[in-house]
């Protein structure tokens, strides 16, 4: 009973951490990424207010922002960096993402146009070795004719703030400027790159894109974050698997002892058996004795480890911080990983199907001992009693 619930409780706690970092990295994905986005073939999209007056009237979607997307090299000073630039509108963008709330220093409110502001991530603020109210260059792909020929286009600005989302992707990479200095310095003129879409609920973002991708009449394509983000979350998905397999090994062993302990049991009583088969007992009733015994400490077994685990799960944030300052060490230290506490998300789904698991287990270690148990002859088993 012991082993069975160690391992149960051991699959609900692990698989409620994995779960509880699968929900953190995507609420940290999705605080920079969009739920769904929809832009054009050509790379620019031109009405986009009457796009998102049509968007914003569908089912689901809660939010839109426009937004302009190009590569820039950042350079402040011998430090040279190169960047996601998005150009944004600050008074909207709090409604698609949470950028907002990890603004660290400065404001987003301070991106006006024509003051070409920008927001750096705060690791690319580090290597460019910038901070509030320095002036750093911006140089893009496009190039401008003039009498020396071919230059890039440049522009200076000024650092306004900077953020900090804990995805070292966007901390490292993504510049915020205001959309129109964007516009102007990538020369989208009026157009916008794309349209970034909010929903109510991000498992409905591949419903909501085909739907869209259907009824938009145009060249419009519709992306939702499981497609720009597939290979990340299918790997965590399929660690997910993994770990589930290699810790319902742990449950194994605990009913492959259920098989050793009722093997034992019908050794010794050997003897009370075939004196009940004398009595007139039948070998299914034999069985049956033995296939209750065994379900009987897979359930407790099972039960027992349900309530750890579910107790350890649900308390496992205030637990391991208990834990750390007792012992005076730090599992997740904040200067070297992002995600610097061990989150949680107990899944009751999960759960039914760990016990399920482990109940299965203990019925199937049950069949072989009361199938021998149910083969005892009366006759040998009393032969030297």
């Amino acid at each position: 009973m012991l082993g069975i619930a160690l391992g149960v409780t051991a699959l609900i706690t692990v698989l409620s951490v994995m779960n509880g970092f699968e929900q953190e990295l995507r609420d940290r994905i999705l605080g920079m990424a969009s739920h769904a986005s929809i832009t054009t073939f050509g790379g620019k999209l031109e009405d986009w207010q009457g796009l998102a007056r049509t968007v914003e009237g569908r089912e689901h979607v809660v939010a839109t922002a426009p937004y302009v997307r190009g590569e820039a090299m950042l350079s402040n000073g011998k430090s040279v960096s190169g960047a996601l630039l998005r150009g944004i509108l600050p008074e909207i963008e709090d409604g698609v993402s949470d950028v907002v709330s990890h603004i660290t220093s400065g404001s987003l409110e301070l991106l006006r146009p024509g003051e070409y502001g920008i927001v750096l991530g705060k690791e690319l603020a580090f290597a460019l070795g910038a901070g509030l109210g320095d002036q750093i260059t911006v140089v893009t792909p496009q190039v401008t004719i003039g009498p020396t020929g071919a230059m890039p286009r440049l522009r200076r600005f000024t650092v306004v703030g900077i953020f900090n989302v804990g995805m070292y992707e966007y901390d490292r990479t993504v510049a915020l400027v205001h959309i129109e200095d964007a516009a102007r310095l990538l020369r989208m003129d009026d157009s916008v790159t794309g349209l970034r879409l909010k929903l109510d609920d991000v498992f409905n973002a591949p419903a909501v894109s085909r739907a869209l991708s259907a009824e938009l009449v145009g060249d419009y394509r519709v992306e939702d974050w499981t497609r720009q983000h597939a290979n990340f979350f299918r790997a965590v998905k399929t660690e997910k698997r993994v770990m589930f397999i290699i810790l319902t090994l742990i449950v194994a062993v605990a009913a492959f002892n259920i098989v050793s302990t009722l093997i034992m049991v019908v050794t010794d009583k050997q003897s009370d058996i075939a004196i009940l088969r004398t009595l007139g007992m039948s070998p299914g009733s034999i069985m049956v004795i033995f296939i209750i015994q065994g379900a009987l400490i897979g359930i407790m077994g099972t039960a027992l480890g349900v309530a750890c685990g579910v107790g350890l799960a649900l308390n496992i944030e205030t637990i391991v911080p208990a834990i750390e300052q007792l012992f005076n060490v730090k599992f997740l230290a904040a200067d070297v990983y992002y995600i610097s506490t061990v989150p949680s998300s107990l899944q009751w789904h999960d759960v039914w199907v760990m016990a399920s698991v482990a109940m299965v287990l203990s019925l199937l270690a049950t069949l072989y001992p009361a199938w021998r148990a149910a083969r005892t002859q009366p006759a040998e088993a009393l032969r030297y009693e």
